[in-house]
């Protein structure tokens, strides 16, 4: 049974189209490419498949539990050990990325994700850090007055004193 967001208030997520220097993060593009190949164009977007990868006829949504094993098998033919990652990786991945990428302040993370933004029980930090994370520059040089930049320009990646 589809859940109607009025009904739980939930606001609705505006996307828009990144540049095409972004194509490979875009969601317009991603969820245009899926229903172009599915044909979906009512129901559930993402439904239960049958025997050989076939998407189901009957309006049936996948299982978070099913998403689940299709995700660690792609990150098994990536080479990449599933084990600690889970369906709120996608969470916490688009957290981080936000907040160091686009540079988003935390409210405006916590408005897009439907988290309090009184910060009584830190649960962006959880999102923001993570025992997954891979840090870009080693702690010594934190407060190096040598070191390079480290803020980026989300658009052209580039690093330089005026960002």
């Amino acid at each position: 049974m589809a859940i109607n967001t009025f009904l739980l208030d939930i606001k609705p997520f505006y996307l828009y189209a990144l540049p095409a220097s972004e194509a490979h993060l875009c969601p317009v593009r991603a969820l245009s490419d899926w229903i172009e190949t599915t044909r979906i164009n009512t129901g559930y977007l993402f439904r239960k498949f049958a025997s050989g990868d076939w998407i189901v006829e009957a309006n049936q949504p996948m299982t978070s539990e099913r998403f689940l094993e299709l995700f660690r098998n792609n990150l098994l033919d990536i080479g990449v050990d599933p084990s600690p990652y889970g369906t709120h990786s996608f969470r916490r991945g688009g957290c981080q990325y936000l907040y160091i990428e686009r540079r988003w302040l935390l409210h405006q993370i916590c408005e897009w994700g439907g988290w309090s933004a009184e910060f009584t029980n830190m649960t962006i930090v959880k999102y923001l850090i993570s025992h997954n994370d891979d840090p870009t520059e080693p702690r010594e040089e934190f407060f190096n007055p040598n070191r390079r930049p480290t803020v980026k320009c989300f658009q052209c990646g580039r690093s330089c004193s005026c960002t």
